[in-house]
């Protein structure tokens, strides 16, 4: 656009070194053909517009929008034509409490009211892009400045419009998924009808509350020592039964010992290890007595 604007000033200058005394009267036909080369360079450069991969282009002629897109790769356009890129590659939004972490510098974190009254803070990220063949109407309804009047107004309003029907609680465990998923759904539906498509909302980060907070870990702690007594508790059922058990072992035996072994048995056993002591080939020494059965001494 600059060489034919350019080379237009030029092609006009040489139409007014008309006067015979100008110095310059005898350089005006090349002046007239230097004028008329930048413009047609310039006018040739202006024609063949390349669109990186991941963008398409808006053309716009003195304030007109045309709606047909210019796609990724070299295209002949208008010379006269303004070209505004536009990403449709998946966009990254990020409000954070983290110093630096998001798009906004310093603490960008959504801070909410909850239906019992307490304030919570929220990190999140919106993944978009940008419908291609609503770049047009972006431009022309919104800007390319989309992600300040569009993407970060409408997502905290979501998020703050939907908390109130929660507890700050709920928000942190229980309800986390179902809040996500509503939010979503509200955002999407905003998102669609000014051309852009939400492909994924991430609930980074839910922070309590300080006093909320303590009651928690309170609350934790204090179920963690139910669960270690019950199973303390567990443990000592388990060995009581194993003694019960163990004893009841220890009555049988001793009632099958009573009540099993006669006077005559016994004696009979006696005599079987005596025999035994009596063939082997150590030495021994058998002393008898009035007693029932005698007492052998080995002698080794």
């Amino acid at each position: 656009m600059f060489l034919i604007i350019f080379g237009l000033l030029v092609i006009t200058v040489s139409f007014f070194i008309v006067r015979d005394d100008n110095p310059l009267i005898r350089f005006k036909s090349i002046i007239l053909i230097a004028g008329i080369v930048l413009a047609f360079l310039g006018a040739g450069l202006s024609m063949f517009k390349v669109i990186d991969a991941g963008e398409v282009g808006v053309k716009t002629l003195y304030g007109k929008v045309d709606n047909d897109v210019l796609y990724s790769g070299l295209n002949v356009i208008n010379p006269l034509v303004k070209v505004t890129a536009f990403d449709v590659k998946t966009q990254n939004y990020t409000m954070s409490g983290v110093h630096d972490e998001g798009n906004k510098s310093g603490d960008d974190a959504i801070r909410i009211l909850t239906s019992d009254g307490l304030e919570v803070t929220i990190d999140l990220s919106v993944l978009f892009s940008v419908t291609p063949k609503d770049a047009p109407r972006i431009l022309k309804e919104i800007g390319d400045d989309y992600l300040d009047k569009i993407v970060r107004p409408i997502t905290r309003t979501a998020i703050r419009d939907n908390a109130v029907s929660y507890e700050a609680v709920a928000l942190y465990s229980i309800k986390r998924q179902e809040f996500q998923n509503k939010i979503f759904a509200t955002i999407n539906n905003s998102f669609a009808k000014r051309g852009l498509k939400l492909e994924q909302l991430l609930i980074r980060n839910v922070t309590l509350p300080e006093s909320v907070r303590k009651t928690i870990e309170s609350k934790i702690n204090a179920e963690q020592d139910a669960q270690k007594m019950q199973f303390v508790l567990q443990k000592e059922r388990q060995e009581a039964e194993r003694k019960r058990v163990e004893a009841q072992g220890i009555a049988d035996y001793q009632r099958i010992l009573s009540t099993g072994l006669s006077d005559k048995q016994l004696q009979y056993e006696s005599i079987l290890a005596q025999k035994s002591i009596a063939l082997s080939p150590n030495s021994k020494v058998i002393i008898m007595g009035n007693g029932k059965n005698p007492v052998i001494l080995g002698g080794n």
